[in-house]
C-alpha cells in the first residue's frame, strides 16, 4: 500500500500483555521504525522503542500504549536521535525497567534524565541478560558533526549495532550505520534487523543489497521504513518491492505489520 508516494506496511497488529508471556520459543515483532520487542522464552526486551512522542504525523498505528507494557527485563538503544531514543516512551517505561544498556554516552544521556541506572558499554563489548548474550557491534552514523545544532563533537563510539544471542537463534540489529567493511565479516546470524534506507547517513539501498546477499539465509526483517510522513526524507520512505529481484532467496525478506509477530529460528 502507498500513500503520498511513500510504501507502507500492512494494517497494525495490536497486542498487550499475552506479549511478554513465558513461552517455549522467541518472539520477535516489529514496533515500528526500528522499535523491536523480543520476547525470547519469557526474557523481554525493546530495543529502540518510539511507541510516543514522534516529532513527525504517523503512516502506521502504534501496536501497544506504553502504558500497556507491564514490565522489561530490559531496554536496549543504539544512539541518541529521538527516532531511537524517545524521551516520552522511556519516561514511562523507565520504573518497569529491570537494566538499561547501550553505549556509554547514551547510557548517560539515561540517567541524566531519568535518574536510574543504566549500564553504558565500548564498542565490542558482550553481556548477558537472562538467557540471551548481547554484544556491540559498530556502526557508523555521525551526521551530528556535520549539523550547527549539536554543541558536542559525537564520537564513533556513541553509536553501536547489538548481536543478541538466543536460545533459537541469532539477530544481528546494525543499527544506524554507514556500511563497514568488517560488517560484512560477521558470522551468518540467523535474522536481520534490516534498515535499507538510501541516505549518506545510513546504509544506502545499494549497501543494503550487498549486506543482504553477503548473508543468503539470513532473514531480514525490514526496519526504518513505512512508521512517518515524510515522503521527502529518504532516511524514512524506502519501498520494499525495490528489494525483489536484487536481494537472492527473496522468500526471507518479512514485510511485517507493526505488531505482527516473527518466530526466529536456526537457519541451518
Amino acid at each position: 500500500m502507498t500513500k503520498n508516494e511513500q510504501a507502507i506496511p500492512p494494517r497494525t497488529i495490536t497486542f498487550g500483555k499475552e506479549a511478554f508471556a513465558e513461552t517455549e520459543e522467541t518472539i520477535i515483532r516489529w514496533l515500528g521504525n526500528s522499535g523491536i520487542l523480543l520476547n525470547s522464552r519469557g526474557t523481554c526486551i525493546l530495543v529502540d522503542p518510539v511507541l510516543e512522542g514522534f516529532d513527525i504525523p504517523l503512516l502506521i498505528d502504534m501496536p501497544i500504549e506504553t502504558d500497556e507494557v507491564p514490565y522489561l527485563d530490559g531496554i536496549l538503544i543504539t544512539h541518541s536521535d529521538n527516532d531511537h531514543f524517545s524521551l516520552a516512551t522511556l519516561k514511562k517505561l523507565a520504573p518497569k525497567t529491570k537494566t538499561f544498556h547501550g553505549p556509554e554516552y547514551v547510557a548517560a544521556l539515561y540517567k541524566k534524565n531519568f535518574n536510574a541506572s543504566a549500564r553504558g558499554h565500548k564498542i565490542y563489548d558482550t553481556f548477558e541478560l537472562n538467557n540471551l548474550k548481547i554484544s556491540l557491534t559498530k556502526a557508523d552514523h555521525l551526521w551530528q558533526n556535520e549539523s550547527s545544532k549539536f554543541d558536542r563533537v559525537f564520537k564513533i563510539e556513541d553509536y553501536c549495532g547489538f548481536w543478541i544471542d538466543t536460545p533459537d537463534g541469532s539477530l544481528w540489529i546494525p543499527g544506524d550505520s554507514r556500511l563497514l567493511p568488517e560488517q560484512l565479516e560477521m558470522p551468518e546470524p540467523d535474522a536481520i534487523l534490516f534498515d535499507f534506507s538510501d541516505n549518506e547517513w545510513h546504509i544506502g539501498f545499494e549497501n543494503a543489497v550487498t549486506l543482504a546477499n553477503t548473508y543468503p539465509n539470513a532473514d531480514l526483517i525490514l526496519s526504518h521504513w513505512g512508521t512517518v510522513d515524510a515522503p521527502n526524507m529518504n532516511v524514512f520512505n524506502s519501498n520494499p518491492d525495490d528489494l525483489y529481484g536484487r536481494v537472492s532467496n527473496s522468500e526471507r525478506i518479512f514485510v511485517l505489520a507493526a505488531g505482527e509477530p516473527f518466530k526466529l529460528k536456526k537457519n541451518d
